[in-house]
């Protein structure tokens, strides 16, 4: 059962348990050094041994005869990690359940990027349907840190839901990062009066919102492919271009090459099936693949 020969284990269990002498000698040379050299790790001890008492060991034996001894290089400057202080503004109210979103309109997620055409820096920020993978709304603007670029995506995108889906009576979720926008005031005061909920990924984790990261990084991509951004004079127009062609003209490998338009009348017509999945989800902060092996592990352990 445990995989080793009968002689194995005869020499194992006759074996001592204390270390060879020389070894033991080798353990007490490299603390005697220590001692009288605090302030250096393995590296530096082991050069001195090797020059100053000529003892022909590697650096890797020296490493491992310091975690035997449980001892380890001094210094006054440590470093203290004070635990996080700060709450998170809003709650993650998706985590890894993004497979589970039955509609258009039910959790809508927003960030911003950067573009640089000629010598012209912009900022565009988006505004995703997660089910239909519509682009709902956008601002664009090329002055770093603009405002306005968040405040023109939303108003956009709210119009959207106020006209789409009227009465269905479930909140839409609007998820974003922590950014000094999304958790502002003036930005979350817009969605007072609609029925609005707001959610944020956690402090320094951009896989929270994996819908938006992803859909940034192709759209950079045939921006620059396929419509010539970096060559373009008029930055704006060509972006207007690319949401129309993304919305009614795209094939969308996660709506089985589907355009987002199409998928969104096809809901309305029946043909998309709504599993009601959204609100049986269960929020674990745990990735999807974590949890995917630990059910594997369960399912292949055998019942004692």
């Amino acid at each position: 059962m445990a995989g080793v020969s009968r002689s194995g284990f005869y020499k194992w269990r006759g074996r001592s348990t204390a270390p060879p002498p020389d070894r033991q000698k080798l353990l007490e040379q490299v603390k005697a050094v220590h001692e009288a050299h605090p302030s250096h790790g393995y590296r530096w001890v082991h050069a001195f041994l090797v020059q100053q008492e000529h003892i022909g060991v590697s650096a890797d034996y020296v490493r491992r005869a310091f975690a035997a001894l449980g001892i380890e290089s001094e210094t006054r400057h440590k470093v203290h990690r004070k635990p996080r202080k700060a709450k998170d503004p809003y709650p993650n109210l998706v985590f890894s359940t993004w497979e589970s979103v039955d509609r258009p309109r039910q959790v809508i997620v927003s960030d911003m990027t950067a573009f640089w055409t000629r010598l012209q820096y912009w900022e565009l920020t988006l505004y995703f349907d997660v089910f239909t993978k519509e682009i709902l709304g956008h601002g664009l603007s090329h002055r770093r840190g603009d405002r306005r670029t968040y405040y023109e995506g939303l108003e956009q995108a709210v119009r959207m839901v106020e006209g789409q889906l009227e009465g269905c009576g479930e909140p839409t979720v609007l998820h974003t990062d922590q950014g000094s926008v999304y958790t502002s005031m003036a930005y979350n005061e817009i969605i007072k009066e609609h029925n609005i909920v707001r959610s944020c990924s956690r402090a320094g984790r951009p896989t929270d919102n994996p819908i938006n990261e992803s859909l940034n990084g192709w759209i950079k991509e045939e921006l620059y492919l396929g419509f010539g951004l970096y060559d373009s004079y008029d930055f704006a127009a060509a972006i207007d271009e690319y949401i129309g062609f993304y919305n009614s003209k795209r094939p969308s490998y996660s709506l089985r090459y589907d355009t987002p338009e199409n998928f969104y009348k096809r809901f309305l017509a029946g043909e998309v099936k709504r599993a009601d999945t959204f609100k049986e989800r269960v929020l674990d902060e745990a990735p999807k693949f974590v949890r995917a092996r630990l059910a594997k592990a369960q399912d292949s352990a055998p019942d004692l």
